[in-house]
């Protein structure tokens, strides 16, 4: 009877590591970056165009590889892709750290990418006071999604209401 290759737990006896995309990585070092970026689209959504204040708000993000190929796009920092809502990463005005090193999103041919989540519909604002949370205003306001490369950052945004 054959024996497996190797069982789970245990290191790949042969040294591949076999969650690794050995020909998406060789093709990636031969496309230049810009063209790499290029054959990335993300799309946002949301489930409805209009919310009252406190709604909670299903959002939708979806990162697709248009290659036929694998590839592995390299990002700025660990951050590999995030959401803004008016201008506030992850909807909040608290100062960031970037979170330094380097990254990179691999796809498989044609690839999708899916990331849903509901977030509460509320701002985190950081004042000398503290930190709060609160409603949005009412009002039109943009949600954004994109992808964390160094410069010609894939991204999309859609609006929704407030009332």
């Amino acid at each position: 009877m054959p024996q497996p290759r190797h069982r789970p737990g245990e290191s790949d006896r042969y040294g591949f590591d076999e969650t690794r995309d050995y020909l998406g990585a060789a093709v990636s070092r031969l496309l230049p970056r810009r063209l790499l970026r290029r054959g990335l689209s993300i799309s946002v959504a949301t489930d409805r165009d209009s919310y009252a204040p406190d709604d909670p708000i299903s959002i939708r993000v979806e990162i697709r590889n248009a290659y036929p190929v694998p590839v592995e796009v390299p990002t700025a920092s660990r951050r590999r892709w995030g959401w803004e809502v008016d201008g506030l990463l992850e909807a909040s005005d608290e100062p960031r750290r970037d979170p330094g090193g380097r990254g990179e999103l691999t796809f498989r041919a044609r690839e999708r990418k899916t990331f849903t989540w509901t977030w509460d519909g509320r701002v985190k604002r950081v004042t000398d006071e503290g930190a709060r949370s609160v409603p949005l205003d009412p009002g039109e306001h943009e949600l954004r999604a994109f992808v964390g490369t160094r410069s010609g950052r894939p991204a999309d945004s859609t609006t929704f209401r407030v009332e």
